[in-house]
């Protein structure tokens, strides 16, 4: 794929013909369709290149991956070798089965995503051969003339031919929030930045005022965006918190593993067991130490996230993301559309010596005058199929006409515009003449500090008075006022012109003075009413909310103050004078950054990260990239985003919403918690097998399973009940918990000791009903059958104890999980099958049990939680103590 700006002289510094000489097209007639084909070979069709995906098969593999796996496959293949093949066919069905999940939930997730990926326009307006023709946007090709008007995204790089009054929003590629004023003239310098070029427009920006002829200088990855999006493609991928305490986790496993067996294969050969017997014994001790059901049950608890998160509109790319979320403590948020509404509104009108706030609701009344009927007749803006086209703010001052009751097709009819002065930032205003039953009438809106010496009346309710010299200060008071409320300003007036000195088509310039004062409208796009909610959910949860922002600090600062942010300002200016050092200082003291470009982005992640913190960061300007995958979490924007940000981005809202971004941490916290619990509960299972499969050969007991009974346990308890733990909704007060440290240990020292404890109680339960039994003269397979239904139903009792941590598990919640309660009774049910039906016993190598031993096992196993419940109704009373006495210590 070959790009045109291989050659010298970059496109902003030539001139119209010498852009058609060197595109060889005629401007006239557009580019002959019998080229488009070679052209379409030679630079490739008009289109990102996503990276590669990767294929189904090495999904699959990645699967195995992890050192779980990879030791079950080992003891299945070492069972193998010593004739069990048997053991062999469950261990690897097991491990299959698992990989297949994984690769499942993995496949949808990038499925749901891609279906996000239509930033790129359908189709595009072009001249070839001299007629005007739509063509899908993909088969553009350089030489093509597009024909764009507001509202159109630009479908690919090119240069200016035509620009009638054109203004392009490039705040996706800049990071300027402000729509850019576009030219035809030819440029001079060279190294002219993207911004400057005003003579060029790139893809994926906005069309929002004006029409143009863009003549196709580049297509695909030869586009400003595709070479970013080039350079994205290189990043490499971070694990997150999660995945490197699960790999910490099972190499720890793998080692106590390791060396239990190397015990357990000394002591056998010094005893003199038969090699067979030593193998079998060591691959039930691997079996037992490796909890199986560990990687299954996260993906389906983190895909039971994603799944929720994606209701509730937002779509991650890869699970993991959702626990990410979970460990946040700061999130670094854009304004515009985040935070905001991304919709100029009009939300203070200064009107015949009133104030005016102007709610969101659907209608509204304005006092009578010409306030309503200028903000609708000066101005360019259109509706269309319920969507306001064209500039933000004539937008705005387009609905609040609207909302005000005044129709402008009707108002079009009625007054038709005559003549206009188009909005220029050389005069800061724009005027418009229109017919009326009195005369004509000239409207003029602009800013307040250039209008008001050019006005010498002001309406109000009265009538029109003479602007005197108090009256022009209470209203630059007021323009004042206004302004240190972050609001952008217009004055709105007019004059009215005897209809016999009016002549069509006149030049308005002269006629622009004597202008009565109509009123002065405050502009801003407003705080989302839920986004103040969720900055003091954040704050209760302990995580800081910082605003970005490219606009002026006093917008910055007077919408922060709405949401409830007060920390310091600071501005890119100060941004650029610090040096990393200096800005790891202040960055934690400052909740509002304006003034902001992209490049400050990564400043600020890299800033934070190295204090420390897990960093979210929202973006939706291809700039935006680079800092979205420095972060610890980039979040796209699903609406205004570019393809390119989404694909940088771990996770991607499809409301450009600050309430989902928030939804999501507790979403991650709940999740994090959720698997605590299995791992709660699988390790006190897992470390009860372990001890019971050791310890049982020392004490000249029969063997107490067998590795397939082994891989029941972790089917059966491992599989539907621990499922079912990732249902539990979020316990109370999680959300006013300050956010885990990333770097803590998935078991600390406490938790170690209190999942220790819970498989000392099964090991001593499980061997004590193995050695009662063999004791009573049965034999050895009665006694391990009974013992192996003793360590099924020890699980049954102590998920309740993994479920609740600190707390009684017999709270108001304790029924509400019903996929619980029904998993247990599913467990139940198979355990009896596995140990009573005959077919299933020559599988499992069990023997029929009778009804008191049935009673005997679930007598001693009830014991687990009955204990664990008299220990925290101690602990609890200890600390209410502890409490009670803390005045009287005073």
């Amino acid at each position: 794929m070959k790009s045109m700006s291989a050659t010298k002289e970059p496109w902003h510094c030539l001139n119209s013909r010498q852009v058609q000489e060197r595109l060889e097209v005629s401007l006239e007639l557009g580019l002959r369709i019998s080229e488009v084909g070679g052209r379409q070979t030679r630079f490739g069709m008009n289109h990102l290149l996503d990276k590669p995906p990767r294929s189904a098969w090495m999904l699959f593999i990645s699967q195995f991956r992890n050192m779980l796996i990879v030791m079950l496959v080992f003891a299945a293949l070492l069972a193998g070798l010593v004739g069990e093949l048997k053991d062999t066919v469950v261990i690897l069905t097991v491990v299959v089965l698992n990989a297949l999940f994984g690769f499942y939930q993995e496949y949808r997730a990038e499925q749901s995503l891609s279906a996000l990926k239509k930033m790129l326009p359908q189709t595009s307006c072009v001249r070839r051969d001299g007629r005007k023709q739509e063509i899908p946007a993909e088969q553009l090709v350089p030489g093509d003339i597009v024909l764009l008007e507001a509202g159109d995204r630009v479908p690919a790089d090119g240069r200016l031919l035509v620009a009638i009054t054109l203004e392009v929003n490039e705040s996706a590629l800049t990071g300027e929030s402000e729509p850019v004023v576009k030219q035809v003239v030819t440029l001079s310098e060279r190294n002219l930045p993207l911004a400057e070029r005003a003579n060029m427009l790139y893809m994926n920006t906005m069309v929002t005022r004006g029409r143009a002829e863009l003549l196709v200088t580049e297509t695909g990855m030869g586009t400003e965006m595709g070479k970013i999006s080039a350079e994205l493609a290189e990043s490499e991928e971070r694990k997150t918190p999660l995945q490197i305490q699960l790999d910490r986790l099972g190499k720890q496993l793998a080692v106590i593993a390791g060396i239990l067996v190397s015990i357990l294969f000394l002591v056998d050969l010094v005893r003199g067991e038969p090699l067979s017997s030593i193998i079998l014994d060591a691959i039930a001790l691997a079996v037992a130490a490796m909890p199986e059901g560990l990687p299954a049950v996260v993906t389906v608890t983190l895909a039971l996230g994603m799944q929720r998160m994606a209701r509730n509109k937002a779509i991650l790319k890869r699970l993991v993301s959702v626990e990410t979320l979970g460990a946040t403590t700061i999130i670094c948020s854009d304004k515009t559309g985040t935070l905001t509404l991304n919709r100029m509104t009009v939300r203070e009108i200064y009107c015949q010596e009133k104030r005016i706030h102007i709610p969101e609701a659907k209608d509204i009344a304005l006092p009578e005058g010409e306030l309503a009927r200028i903000a609708s007749l000066c101005n360019d803006a259109v509706i269309r199929n319920g969507q306001v086209v064209g500039d933000p703010m004539e937008g705005a001052l387009l609905l609040l006409a609207d909302k005000a009751g005044f129709d402008k097709q009707t108002l079009e009819r009625e007054m038709p515009r005559l003549a206009e002065i188009p909005f220029d930032s050389a005069h800061k205003f724009m005027a418009t003449a229109h017919f009326d039953k009195s005369g004509v009438k000239l409207y003029v809106k602009g800013a307040p500090d250039i209008l008001l010496d050019r006005c010498h009346s002001l309406q109000i309710e009265q009538g029109v008075v003479p602007l005197t010299e108090i009256r022009r200060r209470i209203l630059r008071h007021e323009a004042r006022d206004m302004a240190t409320q972050g609001l952008r300003l217009l004055l709105l007036g007019y004059r009215e012109i005897d209809r016999n000195s009016f002549q069509p088509g006149q030049d308005l310039k002269p006629l622009v003075g004597e202008l009565i004062v109509a009123g002065i409208v405050g502009l801003q796009d407003p705080p989302r009413p839920e986004a103040g909610m969720a900055i003091e959910l954040c704050r209760q949860a302990g995580v800081q909310v910082k605003m970005i922002t490219g606009d002026h600090p006093d917008t910055a600062v007077a919408i922060a103050r709405e949401l409830g942010l007060k920390g310091h300002v600071l501005t890119g200016q100060e941004l650029d004078r610090m040096d990393p050092g200096s800005l790891a200082e202040r960055v934690e003291e400052s909740d509002v950054f304006a003034r902001v470009v992209p490049e400050h982005k990564v400043r600020l992640v890299r800033a934070l990260k190295a204090k420390g913190h897990v960093v979210a960061m929202t973006g939706d300007g291809v700039n935006d990239a680079p800092a979205l995958k420095c972060a610890d979490i980039g979040i796209a924007m699903g609406i205004t985003g570019t393809e390119v940000t989404k694909e940088a981005a771990a996770m991607v809202l499809t409301d450009d919403n600050f309430a989902t971004i928030v939804k999501a941490i507790k979403e991650g916290r709940t999740l994090y918690d959720n698997i605590l619990k299995f791992i709660r509960f699988q390790l006190s299972t897992t470390i009860g097998a372990v001890l019971t499969v050791f310890f049982a050969p020392l004490l000249g007991l029969p063997e107490p399973f067998n590795p397939v009974q082994i891989l029941w346990v972790a089917m059966i308890m491992d599989g539907p009940p621990a499922v079912a733990l990732a249902l539990d909704t979020a316990r109370p007060g999680i959300m006013e918990e300050p956010p885990r440290n990333p770097g803590a240990q998935i078991l600390p020292v406490g938790r170690v000791l209190h999942v220790l404890w819970f498989g000392l109680v099964m090991t001593a339960g499980t061997l004590g009903i193995l050695y009662y039994k063999y004791s009573q003269g049965n034999s050895a397979q009665q006694a391990a059958t009974l013992a192996f239904t003793t360590f099924v139903l020890f699980q049954f009792f102590n998920v309740f104890n993994a479920r609740v941590e600190k707390g009684s598990a017999f709270n108001r919640k304790f029924f509400h999980n019903k996929m619980l309660w029904w998993s247990l009774a599913g467990v139940i049910f198979l355990q009896v099958l596995a140990v009573q039906w005959p077919l299933l016993q020559q599988v499992f190598n069990t023997v029929a049990l009778g009804g008191e031993d049935w009673l005997l096992a679930i007598g001693v196993t009830a014991m687990i939680l009955l204990v664990e419940e008299v220990r925290k109704l101690v602990v609890l009373s200890l600390d209410n103590g502890r409490i009670r006495q803390r005045p009287l210590q005073r």
